[in-house]
């Protein structure tokens, strides 16, 4: 009788211990699939794009939701999710803050979650804050939102930021947002939880927030998951990125560093990884930007080893079938950005403004490569024609214009344009003037400024492809294999058919988005004070804010994507639109490589830089012959003494 009580206690005890076992520690978890996108940039409809030398459609949100539902129906333990960057990227993002057409999208596709990116901001935190709450008066079923590194204490200490926070906060604790969050389909529960990286925390200066280092936060909550113990999969949301340099890619340093994590949905930088990264017992996964793929992966967990049973990136081309009610849904958020926005500029949203017989360099190869290119080449042209015809008889010759890579976010295919894909183009920011797309700003650089504006374009933008410049007003020579910041050779600027020198001290007047010019001012600090750029108004007093120096047309801000449309819309009619000119079809010969390796050409015309590195070179160099010469001192006299001893014994 007591061996039986005995054996009944064993049995009851082993039960609790079971019961106890976290999930992750169980029997394997079989089939847990995830459909997943990132970066969708309001992307809504379909795209049309050049590849291999065709007109392609890619992308579009009817698309998705068809391609959602047949992998739903193939493993009912699916779970929808979304890496953040959803908005801001086309017209669409006009109505971002008065009707959340993008997280509102989401939820009909039917997502679980999302989580935020740097873009979410774009329309800083009072644009954020008005969407969101936008979001919940529309009634509409929403993704949950996840985001669990906003750092609140440090934010609402900061007097600068604590009014706009505090609204902030309120809307997000409106909607419902959470550190993360626990979904249950087919009888599999995963926890997911969203981060900000650094990187795109650092392309958010208007976010009003402060964020907590996403490794360290990363493995606060996974911990804190693991100890709730209710997830068989934990799954981040992470707005951080990878990169080919495994010591540069966020995410492969979050997998290492904070274990735990069995899937990283990974955003930011619009990777498409054809197979999923495995770092210790993470996998991690991208699928790429716009909605072009949709990506699907099933896995098979067992204790805390994870393995890939299948993975996909789905092309949502226009052989893809298109969901009815998601079109009907677009049409009516179409429907709200012609009235709120588009009539304002009187233009219609899908209305041909202009065509073009040729296709530009596709936008994910636009500025990869240094050199000339006829895309930056015509959008530098339109803000110096634009600046001219808005000025009128006020007008004051503008002698540079610029654009860098970074804010060019679409481009222009064979066919007719309309006002939808130029504003796609150049879609970035809002105006003083709180409406959607930056402003052009005027200010004035000298000659030598200029010349470190080239500087940067040459040699920085080898690193950070975002400041590769496009310039209509100045040409220049450089040598790839000159020192770094010493490259430029020549600088001049554009006069009739010719050129003429630059005036070192001379004021020149400069023309740039909004965000542009911002980042002009922030050069010496990004440098370490080697490049030096200090942007002025016409009498040559520095500027610190740059509003006032907006440029107007009759009492409008003077937008970039308008400015480029003036442009297409003053070329010569042909088959009754205007025909992009030909001569755009080709670079126009504004940067001129000289790729010489003789020791002249690399050594001719140093600047400031090349003397200043030179000389910090002798140092170094004169520091290490005095400690040789030290330690060689030092191992004569060892030597010596040693003798000496030897020869005493």
């Amino acid at each position: 009788m007591n061996n039986c009580l005995k054996k009944l206690a064993l049995i009851f005890a082993a039960v609790i211990i079971l019961a106890a076992v976290p999930a992750d520690a169980a029997e394997p978890v079989t089939d847990v699939s995830v459909v997943f996108t990132h970066d969708i940039h309001s992307h809504f409809d379909p795209d049309r794009v050049s590849a291999g030398g065709e007109v392609v459609e890619k992308g579009g949100l009817a698309g998705v939701k068809t391609i959602i539902d047949d992998l739903r129906q193939i493993n009912p333990a699916t779970f929808v999710l979304d890496g953040g960057d959803f908005s801001m990227g086309t017209p669409f993002q006009t109505i971002y803050s008065s009707d959340a057409a993008e997280i509102r999208m989401l939820g009909k596709l039917g997502y679980h979650a999302t989580t935020l990116g740097n873009h979410e901001f774009d329309y800083k935190a009072d644009g954020f804050t008005k969407m969101l709450n936008s979001a919940v008066l529309s009634g509409d079923a929403l993704p949950e939102l996840v985001i669990s590194n906003i750092d609140w204490e440090r934010t609402l200490a900061d007097e600068a930021k604590r009014r706009d926070a505090e609204e902030l906060k309120r809307a997000l604790e409106n909607y419902g947002y959470r550190d993360y969050a626990y979904f249950t389909e087919g009888g599999i529960t995963v926890a997911v939880f969203g981060i900000m990286g650094r990187e795109a925390d650092s392309f958010a200066p208007e976010s009003g927030l402060y964020f907590l280092d996403p490794v360290e936060r990363s493995r606060a909550v996974v911990a804190k998951i693991k100890s709730e113990g209710r997830a068989n999969v934990i799954i981040c949301l992470s707005h951080s990125g990878t990169n080919e340099k495994e010591s540069k890619s966020e995410d492969v340093q979050l997998a290492k560093k904070a274990p735990g994590i069995d899937l990283i949905i990974s955003g930011h930088t619009h990777t498409r990884l054809d197979r999923p990264i495995k770092q210790g017992n993470t996998l991690i996964v991208s699928c790429g930007s716009y909605g072009y793929d949709v990506g699907y992966i099933t896995l098979v967990k067992s204790g805390s080893v994870v393995s890939v049973k299948n993975y996909q990136l789905i092309p949502v081309s226009s052989g893809v079938e298109k969901d009815r009610e998601i079109l009907d849904e677009i049409e009516s958020f179409r429907g709200l950005v012609q009235e709120k926005y588009f009539a304002g500029f009187g233009y219609d949203f899908l209305k041909p403004i202009a065509r073009s017989d040729f296709s530009f360099a596709a936008i994910d190869e636009f500025g990869r490569r240094q050199g000339d290119d006829a895309l930056g080449n015509l959008i530098s042209d339109s803000y110096a024609y634009a600046v001219k015809k808005a000025e009128g008889e006020s007008y004051v010759n503008v002698d540079v214009s610029v654009v860098p890579a970074g804010v060019v976010r679409s481009s222009f295919t064979a066919g007719d344009i309309s006002a939808a894909d130029v504003f796609d183009v150049s879609s970035l920011g809002i105006g003083a003037d709180g409406l959607a797309g930056y402003p052009l700003v005027s200010v004035y650089l000298t000659g030598a400024e200029l010349k470190t504006v080239a500087e940067i374009d040459v040699s920085v933008s080898d690193i950070m492809p975002q400041a590769r410049l496009y310039m209509n007003g100045l040409i220049y020579e450089y040598n790839p294999n000159r020192l770094f910041l010493n490259r430029v050779t020549d600088v001049r600027l554009a006069a009739g058919d010719g050129s003429v020198p630059l005036e070192e001290d001379r004021l020149y007047r400069v023309v740039s988005g909004l965000y542009s010019c911002q980042m002009l001012s922030e050069v010496e600090s990004k440098s370490f004070g080697l490049l030096k750029l200090a942007p002025k108004d016409s009498e040559g007093n520095e500027i610190t804010d740059f509003i006032p120096h907006i440029i107007y047309d009759g009492g409008t801000e003077l937008k970039e994507w308008a400015a480029l449309a003036g442009y297409l819309e003053s070329f010569d009619v042909s088959n009754g639109l205007p025909d992009i000119p030909r001569s755009y079809e080709t670079p126009a010969g504004r940067k001129l490589m000289t790729d010489s390796k003789s020791l002249t050409d690399i050594l001719k015309s140093p600047n400031r830089i090349f003397f200043m590195l030179l000389a910090a070179a002798v140092i170094a160099l004169a520091v290490a012959a005095v400690i040789i010469a030290a330690i060689v001192r030092a191992v004569k006299k060892r030597n010596y003494t040693k003798r000496h001893r030897i020869k005493l014994s």
